[in-house]
């Protein structure tokens, strides 16, 4: 089937943490013989900063960040048999959600794709006038980042048809163990751009442990927090391309994950740096959410922190050993349970039944 995708960044990571879920669940789609066109807006210097350039199983529409374009753009979604409306692109956001529906074919299957949605849900209970909750009746389908049965239930009460999550994954050949780089020594990494709904939490589970232990070095990638005070043992990278994750990941005795606040708050949501870390048989240290389980084992595939003295606690008596079982434990359970090509398959089943549902 043909697919319009109206999204932030496909090329570019650069302020857009959904770049490597997109390209992976969208390749397997492609993989199984869909033909996407990816429409992405040049906005925020993502075009300066790209980490991959369009890749051949996708057409790469990259527009100019102007009405006029976004117009000329939303024209092709009637050519589509599916047409999907990511949030989050950051600029016509309203405007491409509501033109995109508009615009579609009445037999087109017509998809809202919230990589957000504890944070949608949150806006959506605020504001009777949001886009998406009045979007709702004319789409065939919410699919989501994460979020689990409390995300499920709130789309559903908001009158969305159907609405499934398509968690983040594994993609077993960007994301692998490689040899450790210097560049990237550290006994705590973290890797994440600075945003307001994360940096509290940051500051608890990432510079709160610095803190407590002068003597281990600490290492935080992403961008924004070049203004940011830190104790003089955390070492700040800047953007970290896509290509340089993995030693990212596998160079530290421990990599962290600290979720946004929406996202710990419902649970269920891991995020893309949690497969990607495990990809690379990182020793991952989380924040506390519910449904970790579902995702990887706590103390034996994954150590789950509640507070930054826990985090403390637990890189206090961490050895490279248990570190290096921790993380090839996760590794093999991702591999066997999380990858883009199982996510791929969820999301080519469920647009082949609901195609079938809006045709009949």
């Amino acid at each position: 089937m043909k697919i319009a995708f109206y999204g932030s960044s496909l090329v570019s990571s650069y302020w857009n943490g959904a770049a490597t879920y997109y390209r992976g669940i969208l390749g397997e789609l492609a993989r199984r013989g869909h033909d996407i066109t990816f429409y992405e807006p040049d906005a925020f210097d993502r075009q300066k900063h790209r980490d991959i350039d369009p890749p051949d199983w996708c057409r790469s529409v990259v527009y100019p960040a102007t009405e006029a374009a976004m117009r000329g753009v939303l024209a092709e979604a009637a050519d589509a048999d599916i047409v999907v409306k990511a949030n989050g692109v950051g600029i016509f956001d309203r405007e491409l959600l509501e033109g995109a529906i508009a615009g579609a074919r009445p037999d087109a299957l017509k998809v809202f794709w919230d990589v957000d949605a504890a944070a949608t849900l949150d806006e959506m209970r605020s504001a009777p006038d949001h886009p998406v909750r009045q979007a709702l009746p004319d789409l065939d389908m919410v699919l989501t980042y994460g979020g689990g049965p409390p995300v499920v239930e709130a789309y559903t009460a908001f009158g969305a048809r159907h609405c499934e999550p398509v968690y983040n994954a594994l993609d077993a050949s960007t994301h692998h163990p490689v040899p450790p780089d210097p560049r990237f020594a550290a006994d705590l990494a973290f890797l994440g751009n600075r945003l307001p709904d994360r940096e509290a939490r940051v500051e608890e589970f990432f510079l709160r442990p610095a803190a407590l232990l002068a003597d281990r070095q600490f290492l935080i990638g992403g961008n924004g927090w070049e203004t940011k005070q830190m104790p003089g043992n955390v070492r700040h990278l800047g953007h970290v391309y896509t290509a340089e994750h993995n030693a990212f990941n596998s160079t530290p005795l421990a990599v962290l994950n600290v979720a946004r606040d929406s996202m710990a708050h419902v649970g269920f949501s891991p995020a893309t740096r949690v497969f990607e870390a495990a990809g690379a048989a990182a020793c991952l240290i989380t924040d506390a959410w519910e449904g970790i389980e579902l995702f990887l084992t706590p103390g034996e595939e994954v150590l789950v922190a509640r507070d930054g003295q826990d985090v403390a606690d637990h890189l206090g008596a961490l050895t490279p050993e248990r570190a290096q079982a921790i993380g090839q434990a996760a590794l093999a359970r991702v591999k066997t349970e999380h990858t883009y090509a199982l996510r791929g398959a969820q999301v080519d089943a469920l647009f082949r039944a609901q195609s079938r549902g809006v045709q009949a």
